[in-house]
């Protein structure tokens, strides 16, 4: 039987009171696994592009879309045409709540498209909601 690896949680949000609302609310819900948090969509790519850390998932990402130096629908396409990361579940976080972008998301393979509320107390909320929800996901190990 196959010894399954822990999810590393990949976090791509620019704003620092998002991650660490994200992260404390992720936490809360009981998920304990590694987070590693990114602040640019380039030091993101560069990380899960690197060959050691590619084949060394499973991966779980978090992805805002509104990034200073590219879009997340860019991200979200480099690794859905990448023959390992493709399978790793991506959760758009993101404040845009525009059908087009939502649409754009799917066709692209996103798995879960979340839209950030813009008050605090129902953005924890939400976060903790998506923390249960992480602990109780399965993800595919990387082949």
């Amino acid at each position: 039987m196959p010894s399954h690896k822990p999810v590393t949680i990949i976090m791509v949000e620019d704003d620092e009171g998002h991650a660490r609302l994200i992260e404390k609310n992720i936490r809360r819900a009981g998920v304990c696994n590694e987070i590693r948090h990114f602040v640019s969509g380039t030091a993101a790519v560069e990380h899960l592009f690197d060959p050691q850390v590619r084949d060394a998932g499973p991966f779980l990402v978090l992805l805002d879309l509104n990034l200073p130096d590219m879009s997340g629908t860019h991200i979200l396409g480099l690794l859905k045409s990448d023959e390992t990361l493709r399978r790793a579940p991506v959760v758009v976080l993101t404040t845009t709540d525009d059908q087009r972008e939502i649409q754009r998301c799917y066709d692209l393979g996103c798995n879960v498209y979340i839209t950030k509320p813009v008050e605090y107390e129902t953005f924890a909320q939400a976060i903790r909601q998506l923390g249960l929800f992480l602990s109780v996901m399965q993800v595919p190990e990387a082949v």
